[in-house]
């Protein structure tokens, strides 16, 4: 996947993974690892992200775990020095929670980003990888997404994304600071949280089904998503972190290229899970874009981006995380 200059940059780098607890942090953890990094750092707070998914490399030589939050101007700073890469991933995620608690979504995803901004610039990072999202693209129903025409945002959470672009693109050209912004569309695979309000759909899903249980579609299923896997999210990263490019700030969109309705996703899972189960239909949710899929060439053209998991064989290699983790925390239960 990775060219040699990369994988030798990669064992003489110094990275900092804020949410490196969470979901995709925490996956991009496990290959920076396996690709012998020199150094990794993981800040989060464990407000979403779990311990559980770092503990495996707690004690090795190359990691360490800071616990604090990006809200925290010191702890940023601190935790900065003498890094040569940041993953910018710590946010609050979810549109619903965004419309619930806006105040908290601001918070963390603008003044918490502000806060990394300022420390890389202050430690001369050679270069900030952010996740942004597909929600940026709001109320414009051009199909496929092109990073260049965006709509209005639709969620306190779109809001909160689209400042930290805004946000980025300024410190590049005031501050000279290297920047990357990627634009994630639905990204699911281990490790990512089945519990709570806010969960994702691909995570209901599973966990619903491997129970036996009824799974809700919101509104007639038909709105569609470009589901993405998790590693082809963690590669455009590390290709983001490397990638020699003209602008000191650029976006890219992260994503497939394709779509899939909640209809189709459901019947995807369903054949390889076996319940017999329908699912219940129930009224739309707040916020919510009706169709994504991402035009990605920019990313394939500039970063060398190409998705190696598709979405099957995505989500049976999800399918048998959730189901081997099902079984472990059974067994763990039982000792216990």
């Amino acid at each position: 996947m990775f060219k040699d200059n990369i994988l030798n940059k990669i064992k003489t780098s110094t990275f900092l993974i804020t949410g490196g607890a969470g979901f995709i942090g925490s996956n991009l953890v496990e290959k920076l690892i396996n690709l012998n990094a020199r150094k990794i750092i993981v800040l989060d707070d464990l407000s979403t992200g779990f311990y559980k998914n770092i503990k495996p490399y707690v004690g090795l030589g190359n990691f360490e775990f800071i616990q604090g939050s990006i809200t925290d101007e010191l702890i940023c700073n601190e935790s900065l020095k003498s890094v040569d890469i940041v993953f910018q991933m710590a946010a609050l995620g979810s549109v619903p929670r965004s419309i619930d608690n806006p105040r908290a979504t601001n918070q963390v995803n603008i003044t918490g980003f502000l806060n990394i901004l300022w420390a890389a610039k202050e430690n001369h990072v050679k270069k900030v990888v952010y996740s942004s999202s597909s929600s940026i693209y709001g109320d414009d129903n051009t199909l496929p997404k092109i990073e260049t025409k965006t709509g209005n945002p639709l969620s306190p959470y779109a809001v909160t994304k689209k400042a930290n672009e805004l946000y980025a693109h300024t410190f590049a050209d005031v501050y000279n600071l290297d920047i990357v912004g990627l634009r994630y569309f639905n990204v699911f695979g281990p490790r990512q949280n089945i519990k709570g309000a806010y969960a994702a759909v691909i995570p209901i899903f599973i966990s619903n089904l491997l129970q036996k249980d009824v799974c809700y579609i919101n509104g007639d299923g038909e709105i569609s998503r470009d589901f993405t896997y998790v590693d082809n999210v963690v590669n455009a990263n590390i290709l983001a972190a490397f990638a020699e490019l003209k602008t000191k700030h650029d976006i890219f969109n992260i994503a497939m290229g394709d779509q899939l309705s909640l209809n189709d996703l459901y019947d995807k899972l369903e054949s390889e899970i076996k319940t017999g189960l329908e699912p219940i239909h129930r009224d739309s949710r707040a916020g919510d874009i009706q169709n994504s899929q991402a035009d990605i060439s920019k990313a394939k053209n500039l970063l060398n981006y190409i998705p190696k998991t598709g979405v099957e064989d995505g989500l049976i290699k999800t399918i048998n995380w959730y189901s081997l983790d099902k079984v472990q925390q059974t067994a763990s239960e039982r000792i216990e």
